[in-house]
């Protein structure tokens, strides 16, 4: 006697191998998910340090904070949460656009979110070089 036919639905078009690797409808897995979280974990062990620094700058006088910021180890903490930071909120925006604008928005949004955050980060980052500069001068 014959097996009926089963109709296994959308899922009988996947290979065997696309149906294990699970990447989903995305085809990127949980890569952004798991770059979010890293990114996350890394601005929390950031943030009270970055937090503090700029916390000790405030009331200082310009040329102080020049100083300040000119030490390597407030300067390379301050732009490494500046870099992770701005990732992070590039990443997260991304996120939110494509759940909630379409069409020529969407295009529009990602980029300008992009121009956004890679701009601050250069700024920010020529502001550090500028003051560790200066600091090495005076």
């Amino acid at each position: 006697m014959a097996q009926p036919t089963r109709n296994l639905g959308p899922r009988h078009f996947f290979t065997a191998r696309k149906a294990a690797s699970g990447l989903g409808a995305a085809h990127a897995g949980t890569a952004a998910h798991w770059a979010m979280t890293v990114s996350a974990v890394a601005l929390a062990l950031l943030t009270p340090f970055a937090i503090g620094y700029v916390g000790a700058g405030i009331g200082m006088p310009h040329p102080g904070v020049i100083a300040w910021f000119g030490r390597p180890v407030p300067a390379i903490l301050m732009g490494l949460f500046l870099v992770v930071g701005m990732i992070h909120w590039m990443r997260g925006t991304r996120i939110m656009i494509d759940d909630y604008v379409r069409g020529g928005a969407r295009r529009a949004s990602l980029i300008a979110v992009q121009i956004i955050g890679w701009g601050v980060i250069a700024a920010g980052l020529y502001a550090l070089v500028r003051m560790a500069f200066i600091s090495l001068t005076v």
